[in-house]
């Protein structure tokens, strides 16, 4: 294919690909009231309108200020009320505070995305410059990680609401996906970590390496409702000895006695969902766990969670993609790894200390976003996520 040809090929794609990922960000707040719009519940969750916002000003200040030479900004103060975690772009509202922006209205920042969309979509249809390409897909997938956040925030709103008003519907939150083996088993060895080839990854997949694991087994199903009511049951909640001392001081803290949206009713489990409050589906994948319950329960049933490094190794026998994982893994970088120049640097790296690593997938991430190789992050104790976990021994 001639470079012209491909230039203009490659383009349209990823042109078409942008599109498509505004329109999508747009559909998931379609259901909601413009009071649901700002709402902020808690410093992890951001208010809708919020992430409206940022995910517009990210391809305002990395794509559009720096290339666009005529580029007119819609509003300047936006940099200061969009930015996220960069540094390099100075100052910021700071996270806990979002859910006091009542200004910008909600219908001014939908006309602000309007405005950098139609801005992106005539720079990209007017330049041959191939570097660009690069930062438009990191930008769509930006806003695929945050079309996740999005959906997972107004669960977390609406699910603090007292009327517990459904959300959609049109949206089933638990799948049963059952394999017919109970665990696969795989001999010691040397395994291949990380991403490979020319398709999309984050520099977190990157620096390819070698691992030697030990035997090992891992579940083929992740823990169901009905096995996580057990480990309640017996008392899982108050037993100090099945849980890290952080784990343990959180539980007490906290007066944590189940996972995020139960509900006992009338000695029935019932947890709220995006279609509402129902009885809890017990063959369905337990969900919004931490990780300090994770590895309660895996104590409690006399096994542990799998590395990474083992799921990952084992996902071809996987149906992923119900739940984010919780592996035994630090969030550390890969042999190699090299933080990005400049803004990007700040994406991924400055954040692999304290947390651990999830892998897969959830019904809340967008068609194509995950890959195998996908390493995702939070702090031990967060489970506004839809995150799960399988058993490995």
């Amino acid at each position: 294919m001639k470079t012209e040809h491909r230039a203009m090929y490659l383009t349209e794609i990823l042109l078409d690909a942008f599109l498509d990922t505004r329109r999508h960000t747009e559909m998931l707040c379609a259901p909601l009231e413009t009071e649901d719009y700002v709402v902020q519940p808690t410093e992890e969750v951001s208010p809708p309108k919020w992430h409206l916002g940022h995910t517009t000003w990210f391809f305002e200040e990395f794509i559009l200020k720096p290339h666009a030479r005529e580029y007119t900004f819609f509003d300047k103060d936006f940099s200061f009320v969009f930015n996220s975690y960069y540094e390099t772009f100075g100052n910021r509202v700071v996270r806990a505070n979002r859910g006091n922006l009542s200004r910008p209205s909600v219908k001014r920042i939908y006309a602000y995305r309007q405005h950098v969309t139609e801005a992106v979509q005539e720079l990209f249809e007017h330049t041959a410059d191939a570097s660009l390409w690069s930062l438009l897909e990191i930008g769509i997938n930006h806003e695929q990680q945050h079309q996740e956040l999005l959906l997972t925030d107004i669960k977390y709103i609406l699910g603090h609401n007292p009327l517990l008003p459904a959300y959609s519907e049109n949206i089933k939150e638990h799948p049963v996906a059952e394999s017919k083996e109970q665990w696969f088993a795989f001999p010691a060895g040397i395994s291949e970590i990380g991403h490979e080839g020319n398709g999309f990854c984050f520099d977190n997949e990157l620096g390819r390496h070698k691992v030697y694991l030990e035997p090992f087994e891992i579940a083929a199903n992740l823990v169901t409702n009905q096995e996580y009511m057990g480990f309640i049951k017996d008392g899982g909640y108050t037993r100090f000895d099945l849980w890290h001392a952080a784990g343990w001081d959180w539980v007490k803290q906290q007066k944590i006695k189940n996972p995020l949206y139960w509900h006992l009713i009338k000695d029935q489990w019932y947890n709220y969902t995006l279609n509402g409050l129902h009885p809890i589906d017990p063959d369905a994948p337990v969900t919004h766990i931490s990780y300090y319950e994770a590895f309660a329960y895996a104590q409690w049933k006399g096994m542990r969670l799998p590395t990474e490094f083992e799921w990952e190794t084992a996902h071809s026998h996987f149906l992923w993609g119900l739940r984010w994982e919780w592996t035994e893994s630090a969030y550390l970088p890969y042999p190699k790894f090299k933080k990005a120049e400049g803004a990007l640097g700040e994406y991924n790296g400055k954040f692999m200390v304290n947390q651990k690593v999830l892998r897969g997938a959830s019904i809340a991430t967008p068609a194509g976003h995950s890959r195998p190789t996908y390493r995702n992050f939070f702090h031990p104790h967060e489970r506004w996520q839809y995150t799960g976990f399988r058993l490995a021994r």
